[in-house]
């Protein structure tokens, strides 16, 4: 074990570069483990075995799960792999294993990366180096840039270039890992919108589907964790949504993008009669020829899969022109202009009968986004809601959250992820002062109704 590491020490430090700490498993590190994919279970940490007694973290592979199965990391201190493109990883495994790694939210060059690892077994401790130099499972190479995230697939094949070809195997296998290394990078600042989306019309409630957006009732609340079922942030995309405020509205953040995926299963919907789609975008990657933006629905009809989906391509022949980052790109598009993709072939089209998801790819890496909604181009006499239009703040909320409006807020409902109202008032006041110490971490959606217009934000409780 020492010689191993005694002659990675001296190879690293003859190449002229450092491997520092991005992340361990002590109670002291502000990375964390996020959420396991591909049926694979979730990570434990608990106290390491043999030479390595800190806290470690246990991964088990899954013989019936996917191929391509693993978890999601972030990283303490993001790595900079602009000029090396080496890192290093504590591996324990009592037999041989083969498994894939990623780098993941990228800023500077490709968003993901990838690379593969091996042990030789013997339950030892080894520190195993790895190089992200190679197009393995279809990622950009080389890796170049600053990376916030990694990724672990438990299973890879020696030789491989993809999950399915050839076919990786997915034996049972238990191994621990510690101590994830490499170049140590500062956090690039990458710009933020200064203004909020554009306000939207007043459209009567019933000729409108909402996926995210203050100005209309969503179909169902949505988290950011926990689950593939009604989030923002599924676990089968690389990407990583948030929620942050752009002054004073909520706004979605994805980062790393290459795919992000929606989920509102409790809230599937029949899209026939809806005429047309509304999505507000703002990034700041330059939007140059070659850049794309797509998204699609996902329509189940009735069953528990893809049916056949709507899809639509952004690119500088339609919205995305170049120039146009750093300013708000308001996409509206008849239903008609999406291509119906049948998947698997002998579906039929244009069956828009269950909307279930929602899913983005685009190359832009860095996408904030609001307003995602289908309508029937229409709208009520009153055309927008500047005049009530609420504010909350501060968002996050630890004991107080303040609820503003132009005017009278006549009544306030907090609803929890679960769809249950924990705080009811009627102030008929301007601005409340709300009283959120005893609610659970997470996040809230707040309905506010001010001359009789309902309106749904959202606030994270810290």
């Amino acid at each position: 074990m020492k010689k191993i590491t005694l002659l990675l020490f001296l190879f690293t430090f003859s190449l002229g570069y450092s491997q520092d700490q991005l992340l361990g498993f002590e109670p002291g590190e502000t990375g964390s483990v996020g959420a396991a994919f591909g049926n694979f279970p979730a990570p434990l940490v608990e106290t390491g075995t043999g030479t390595n007694t800190t806290q470690v973290l246990k991964l088990v592979g899954n013989p019936t799960g996917e191929p391509w199965q693993g978890v999601n990391l972030t990283l303490t201190s993001p790595v900079n792999l602009t000029t090396t493109k080496t890192m290093t990883m504590d591996v324990f495994s009592a037999t041989p294993i083969t498994f894939l790694v990623k780098v993941d939210g990228g800023t500077g060059g490709p968003a993901i990366s990838a690379a593969s690892a091996s042990h030789t077994g013997g339950s030892t401790w080894q520190t195993i180096s790895f190089t992200f130099t190679s197009s393995l499972d279809g990622q950009p190479t080389p890796a170049n840039g600053t990376y916030s995230g990694f990724v672990i697939h438990a299973y890879w094949a020696p030789g491989a270039v993809a999950f399915f070809n050839p076919t990786v195997p997915t034996p049972a296998r238990t191994f621990y890992v510690d101590n994830i290394k490499g170049p140590l990078g500062t956090p690039p600042v990458i710009p933020a919108p200064a203004t909020g989306a554009p306000v939207q019309p007043n459209r009567p409630a019933a000729d409108v589907k909402s996926i995210f957006s203050d100005h209309y009732t969503p179909v169902t609340v949505m988290a950011y964790s926990g689950g593939d079922e009604n989030t923002y942030n599924t676990s089968w995309c690389g990407a990583s949504t948030s929620l942050v405020q752009i002054d004073g509205n909520n706004t979605n953040r994805i980062t790393g993008l290459g795919c992000e995926g929606i989920s509102f299963l409790a809230g599937r919907f029949d899209a026939t009669g809806f005429t047309n789609f509304h999505m507000d975008i703002w990034t700041p990657e330059p939007t140059t020829i070659g850049k794309v933006f797509s998204f699609k629905f996902s329509n189940w009809n009735g069953t528990t899969g893809e049916a056949n989906a709507y899809e639509f391509t952004g690119n500088s022949s339609n919205f995305l022109t170049p120039g146009s980052e750093g300013t708000w790109i308001s996409i509206d598009l008849p239903l008609t202009a999406f291509n119906c993709i049948n998947t698997p072939p002998g579906n039929a089209c244009p069956s828009k009968n269950d909307f279930v998801e929602f899913v983005i790819t685009s190359n832009l890496g860095t996408v904030y986004y609001d307003n995602i909604y289908l309508h029937k181009n229409t709208t009520l006499e009153t055309t927008v809601f500047e005049s009530s239009k609420v504010k909350l703040y501060p968002n996050p909320a630890t004991n107080v959250l303040n609820i503003e409006s132009t005017s009278t807020i006549e009544k306030v409902s907090v609803y929890n992820l679960l769809g249950q109202e924990v705080i009811s008032i009627t102030p008929n006041t301007e601005l409340v002062t709300l009283d959120v110490a005893s609610l659970q971490l997470g996040v809230y959606v707040v309905k506010t109704s001010i001359d009789g217009n309902i309106s749904s934000t959202r606030f994270i409780k810290e």
